[in-house]
């Protein structure tokens, strides 16, 4: 099990004001940097097909199926401008060759890249425009490649080519693009019956990650001290992406 952090490197009212679009707000690591965004005083505009999970005057949740990329776009034109996006809607479906579920890959392609290219495509352009921007999209320790998840390794992979390209084309307008690369995190999805035949693997540091962990480096990413940081994937893997 994960431990909760005991410190956190921003304080209260670090990010007041910061009008901040986040992706699966209402489970796993999208809430908890939801959670950790209004404790900093950000304004928060979640998306998710779930319903809300969480009550504050900052945060304003919004109904949106990711997997529809009209829906996602129509939806990221009614947010402009913001000042930072943050994609951390995820699925994890599992298969080895020979037994590859496509129908389960498309929908993992259409959650994580689609609708990270819909939203970026409408929001970064108008906040290269006013000089100031931040964008955090959430991949994985297992895009470096891992047996039985090909398919969601592919579409984590992806995000860092986007994040890449994206971040060279907006550097001298103030805009940021980061990717964050969790290894196993101490979330529901662990307990997802789609991925019993894949258990996860505990990383060196002897703990799963603690979603907190990622809030916290998310949101560092989205503050002014990171201004500096960009086109960059970084992992927060306890050790699981070193060699053995």
């Amino acid at each position: 099990m994960a431990t909760s952090i005991s410190s956190e490197v921003l304080a209260r009212g670090a990010l007041a004001g910061l009008q901040v679009v986040v992706t699966g707000s209402s489970s796993g690591i999208g809430r908890v940097i939801t959670t950790r965004l209004l404790a900093l005083d950000a304004v928060v505009h979640g998306l998710d097909r779930a319903a809300s999970t969480l009550a504050h005057t900052n945060f304003h949740p919004q109904a949106c199926d990711l997997t529809d990329g009209t829906t996602a776009s129509d939806v990221a034109r009614g947010l402009v401008p913001v000042d930072a996006l943050v994609h951390a809607a995820g699925v994890l479906r599992v298969g080895r060759l020979g037994a590859l579920d496509h129908a389960a890959s498309e929908t993992m392609w259409r959650i994580h890249v689609d609708a990270a290219t819909r939203l970026a495509d409408v929001l970064v352009p108008a906040m290269a425009e006013r000089g100031h921007g931040r964008v955090v999209l959430i991949g994985s320790r297992v895009a470096q490649g891992m047996p039985g998840r090909a398919q969601y390794a592919a579409s984590k992979v992806a995000l860092v080519a986007l994040a890449r390209s994206w971040a060279r084309e907006v550097a001298d307008r103030g805009v940021t693009i980061n990717v964050v690369a969790p290894a196993a995190t101490a979330t529901s999805m662990l307990e997802d019956p789609a991925r019993l035949a894949s258990a996860p693997r505990v990383p060196p540091l002897g703990r799963l990650i603690d979603p907190a962990e990622i809030a916290e480096l998310v949101c560092f990413l989205l503050s002014p001290a990171a201004a500096a940081i960009t086109g960059q994937e970084i992992a927060i893997c306890g050790g699981a992406s070193l060699p053995s």
